[in-house]
Order: structure tokens, then C-alpha cells, then sequence
């Protein structure tokens, strides 16, 4: 069964172009998302959930369907495991069929190119500007506070909700500066 997935864009709010091309694709069911956003998307949960093995999933777009790469994958990974299939009307892409490299293993290999790429620039980033003295990480409080509030735990006068409130230095700040 060819069944249609539509969601609204910023080119196409009120998907009326994905439903005549779902239609002309012959689609005898459409799911249609009501909103934009990636969030709560149920439509697209309750068209997972009503597929079975053989049946064929039908957007105009793959970000139609998914989010991100990584989206797309966990997307593939759940209708290939329950023998679905997915057509991209834009992208000329079908997932049907035994092909030497099945659109789902090139997928893979994309998304965790990219996490290995971002990874490796923020590695790189990160280096270049602990050698120019950028330090990462929160910033230290100010010396006078935590001089002020270790003062004050030593004077044992203070409760430490007491030292917070006077001072910005939380519990587990001052605790780490106590430990040194």
C-alpha cells in the first residue's frame, strides 16, 4: 500500500503541493502533520505505527520526513525492521529493493561522516585556543567572593544557603575551592 506523509513548510504552509503530488503518486492514504515544528509530530507516529511489511511510504521531500540525517536514519532503521519502504518524489530516492549500496548504508555513512567532521573542528577549535590562552569551560568566580565565602565557612557562623546568598558561590564551588 502506497501511504503519503505531508508536512507543512515554509514554502508550502498548507501542504496543498505535497498532497497533489502524494495523490498523483497514487497514495491511498495521507498522514498531514498540522504544524511546522519537529516537535509532537504525531501524525508521522501514527503512520509508523499503521505500516506493515510491503507497504510504501510516500513524501514529496526528505526533510518532509525527517529533521536531520541523524533523524532520517533512526527513521530508515525502524521501516527497514518492519519492511517498509520510503519513496522522496524530490530526491528520485526509493529504498525498495536489494541494491549493492542501499540508499540506508549510504545514509549511515553520511551522518556519522558528519559527526566525525564537526567533531574533529571543535577538537581543532578547541586546540587552536587553549594555544592562544582561551580557556574553555565556565569562568571562575571573582577571588574576592570565594576568599569572602571561605572566610565565612571557617568562621562557622554561616549556613551555606547563607554563604550563597551573600556571595554567588554555590555550594559545589565552594566545596571544590575547599578541597585545594
Amino acid at each position: 500500500m502506497l501511504i503519503g506523509y505531508a508536512r507543512p513548510s515554509a514554502e508550502d504552509p498548507s501542504s496543498q503541493n505535497q498532497l497533489v503530488l502524494l495523490k498523483n503518486s497514487g497514495c491511498t492514504e495521507v498522514f498531514l502533520e498540522e504544524h511546522i515544528s519537529p516537535k509532537n509530530r504525531m501524525h508521522l507516529h501514527n503512520l509508523l505505527e499503521k505500516t506493515a511489511t510491503g507497504d510504501q511510504i510516500v513524501v514529496s521531500k526528505l526533510y518532509t520526513f525527517a529533521d536531520s540525517t541523524r533523524h532520517l536514519v533512526e527513521l530508515l532503521n525502524k521501516l527497514e525492521t518492519k519492511g517498509v519502504s520510503l519513496h522522496s518524489i524530490h530526491e528520485n530516492i526509493e529504498t525498495s529493493g536489494d541494491k549493492e549500496y542501499p540508499f540506508s548504508k549510504i545514509l549511515h555513512c553520511l551522518a556519522d561522516f558528519q559527526r566525525d567532521a564537526l567533531s574533529e573542528k571543535t577538537k581543532t577549535g578547541l586546540s587552536v585556543a587553549k594555544e592562544k590562552g582561551v580557556l574553555s569551560g565556565r569562568p571562575r568566580k571573582p577571588d574576592e567572593n570565594v576568599k569572602k565565602a571561605i572566610e565565612m565557612y571557617d568562621s562557622k557562623q554561616y549556613r551555606l544557603a547563607e554563604i550563597k546568598e551573600k556571595t554567588g558561590i554555590s555550594k559545589s564551588t565552594l566545596y571544590r575551592y575547599l578541597e585545594n
